[in-house]
């Protein structure tokens, strides 16, 4: 169940997700988090039925569109949100990390709000989940998620970012697998976001 006011009230459907880290912390800086999620990403997609249309991992968060091939998104994030909270933390454990000690304190501290995770959360509850309801609305979000790391800064065009399904829309090819929304019809005289696509 959602805490934020959101649910996923028809598991079939296509739905914009956020996976926020607890306070924030900048986890993806690092590229081996990045890594983690990339390679659970994969596995999803390969074995569990996850079905990807766009994505973005930026320093704290995750924006993704998703679906469930058997119709059980919540429990397809449950699970991918449960492991890879698991193999990080577990990284940040074993593996060279100079925050190791500041950001295990944090997602120790995290879980006195509740009784769920006993020894560190790593992800905020909840998703703000958003059906996806149209064409237009999933380019709205699929340039949303694809412009992140322009607007941070980051890159300058958004295909030129590594960590995001932009490359795959413009080149056809990325670090993941994904489903590829058809590409709408680019409309000069039009000015919405989702129009845009071209200058990725």
């Amino acid at each position: 169940m959602e805490t934020d006011g959101y649910k996923i009230r028809d598991q079939s459907k296509a739905h914009y997700v956020t996976f926020t880290v607890v306070e924030w912390i900048d986890v993806f800086t690092r590229k081996a988090y990045k890594d983690i999620i990339i390679k659970s990403l994969d596995y999803c997609i390969k074995e569990k039925g996850m079905i990807v249309y766009g994505y973005v991992i930026m320093s704290n968060h995750i924006h993704l569109v998703l679906q469930s091939a058997s119709n059980d998104l919540s429990g397809l994030i449950r699970d991918f949100k449960k492991f890879t909270a698991k193999a990080i933390i577990n990284h940040i454990k074993t593996e060279i990390e100079s925050r190791r000690e500041w950001m295990l304190d944090l997602f120790s501290k995290a879980t006195g709000t509740h009784n769920r995770n006993k020894v560190y959360q790593f992800w905020r509850y909840g998703n703000h989940p958003e059906e996806i309801y149209s064409e237009k609305f999933l380019w709205s979000k699929l340039d949303y998620i694809h412009l992140n790391p322009v607007r941070s800064g980051l890159v300058e065009k958004a295909s030129h970012y590594k960590y995001s399904s932009a490359k795959n829309y413009v080149v056809g090819d990325g670090l993941l697998d994904i489903n590829m929304a058809s590409n709408p019809v680019v409309n000069v005289h039009n000015d919405n976001a989702f129009y845009k696509s071209i200058v990725w």
